[in-house]
């Protein structure tokens, strides 16, 4: 898998696992993972060690290349914690081979054993001879990509023999925050006894969890509900004091199941969206192609008539001329030629006031195919707002607006000053809106039940008019701005526990395009 389909915008030459978010506890500083040229038949012993995210695990790898062009390794890990403790998602461990070009080789899960220092031993092999080797936390053993959970790292190698080794200081990434269940949306592992749910149930759990979310009950009901007998029956043979063993094949039978689920839920709604967009664009432009072709040919129509009418004019002259020629009859004629005339003008004013009437349709329709244009652009400038805000925070949208959710990092404490880092992001948030002026913006802050309701209400209205202030001085139009304060009247969670009400204390940025005049 190449990686700019992995980590998109980073250069394919460096495997640039760039992570901006900060985990309570911990800070991301840049790292650097070497990769191995790996001699043929000749064994090389490779360390491992433990990232900040769990600086004790240890590791060690004999890797081998085979003339077959095979890599053998064989790897052995300690101190492994529970991957749960990770975060709610995760539910094992995953071992990665990366090349320095940016290829991603998942080598396979790596359970937890042990009952002491918790070690686990796997043998494995990748078609590369050039690589790093990552272990990260994963949901499930059957993912397609690493998170940004990384957990171990190679360090240099060396051979008994002494041979020098080719290394390339290549694969570069900064941190290891988990970046998988960073979006509020993206459903958890629901709340169960973790120590004693054996990793593989938890995982096809997970599994489950995720392919729903994708849409698998609409579209792909046949594999979910396929998936989910496969772990009823898991659940069943576990409680029922079964083998180890047949559990474990019945609940990877579930996550198989259940990355298929949403492999294809996604994959037909998808299609489904891609259809649906064309089917409107395809019927937007025959409507107007079918306007425009009423208006030509009324305007042809109008246009034949008065060349009609200036012929009958030239006509009615040539009589005249002919008139004046005669004797008792030119002045009967003469009348009857001023009355024509008359007549004439009236039918030429008439082909006028057509004409002017059909110039006018004309307009307005061109007015109707620009204002249609300027739809398409607005839903350009929705699309692109709709990415180029989502490294600011999670991003939300159907169509007609864009919400960017920024979390209570943006503060320094229980103040409405920002933090060094919240004050530079919104500062950023800022430029951008202001260089995508046809939208109106409303800024609404929230925050957790500590304090009185006189206290959280003027706190939550400060902050809200402290980030409406940064946009104003970035260049966004005052008229466009709105700032409302909602206290803890609208939580995301119960206000129960630190990690709820840090849930709860947010800033929501909508986003509107602003009406055409």
């Amino acid at each position: 898998m190449p990686v700019k389909s992995f980590f998109p915008g980073i250069s394919a030459t460096l495997l640039a696992l760039a992570f901006a978010v900060v985990v309570q506890g911990q800070v991301d500083v840049a790292r650097q993972t070497t990769a191995i040229t790996y001699p043929i038949e000749e064994q090389v012993i490779v360390q491992f060690r433990g990232t900040t995210r769990f600086p004790r695990m240890k590791g060690e790898a004999k890797i081998r290349r085979t003339k077959k062009n095979v890599t053998e390794i064989d790897l052995s890990v300690s101190k492994m914690p529970r991957p749960f403790e990770l975060g709610a998602g995760y539910a094992t461990y995953v071992l990665w081979a990366v090349s320095p070009e940016g290829q991603i080789d998942s080598l396979g899960e790596v359970k937890r054993r042990g009952t002491f220092e918790f070690d686990s031993n796997v043998s494995v092999t990748t078609r590369f001879q050039t690589f790093a080797l990552i272990l990260t936390a994963e949901p499930h053993f059957l993912v397609r990509q690493p998170s940004q959970t990384i957990m171990l790292e190679n360090l240099s190698p060396y051979t008994k023999s002494g041979r020098s080794l080719v290394t390339t200081r290549g694969v570069q990434y900064f941190g290891n925050s988990s970046d998988y269940f960073r979006d509020a949306r993206t459903p958890e592992i629901a709340a169960i006894d973790y120590e004693r749910t054996p990793s593989s149930i938890l995982q096809a759990i997970q599994a489950i969890a995720l392919a729903r979310f994708a849409g698998a009950e609409r579209d792909a009901p046949e594999d979910l509900e396929g998936a989910e007998a496969s772990l009823k029956k898991a659940q069943e043979v576990w409680k029922a004091g079964k083998r180890e063993d047949e559990v474990d094949v019945l609940a990877r039978q579930a996550v198989s199941g259940a990355v298929k689920a949403e492999t294809v839920a996604i994959f037909r709604n998808d299609a489904r969206q891609r259809r649906n967009e064309r089917t409107r664009a395809d019927q937007e432009i025959r409507e107007a192609e079918d306007k425009v072709a009423a208006a030509t040919a009324e305007i042809e129509s109008l246009r034949a008539e008065v060349a009609r009418e200036i012929r009958n004019r030239e006509l009615v002259e040539r009589d005249m001329q002919n008139v004046t020629q005669q004797n008792k009859e030119v002045r009967n004629e003469i009348i009857q030629v001023r009355e024509e005339n008359v007549r004439l003008k009236v039918d030429i004013e008439l082909a006028r006031t057509r004409a002017e009437k059909a110039e006018k349709e004309k307009e307005e329709l061109e007015a109707r195919v620009a204002a249609a244009a300027r739809g398409e652009q607005v839903k350009t400038g929705l699309a692109y707002l709709n990415s180029a805000l989502k490294k600011f925070g999670a991003v939300a949208g159907d169509g007609t607006k864009v919400v960017l959710t920024i979390g209570d990092a943006l503060w320094a404490g229980q103040t409405s000053q920002f933090s060094v880092k919240g004050a530079a992001q919104i500062d950023e948030v800022a430029k951008l809106l202001a260089a995508n002026p046809g939208f109106n913006i409303v800024v609404e802050s929230h925050t957790d039940d500590r304090g009185t309701a006189e206290e959280v209400g003027e706190l939550s209205q400060r902050r809200a008019d402290a980030v409406a202030a940064r946009f104003s001085a970035a260049g966004v139009a005052a008229s466009q701005l709105e700032a409302k304060g909602y206290a803890a009247t609208n939580p995301l969670a119960p206000n129960s526990t630190p990690a709820n009400r840090a849930r709860n204390r947010r800033v929501h940025v909508f986003l509107f395009p602003a009406p055409q005049p």
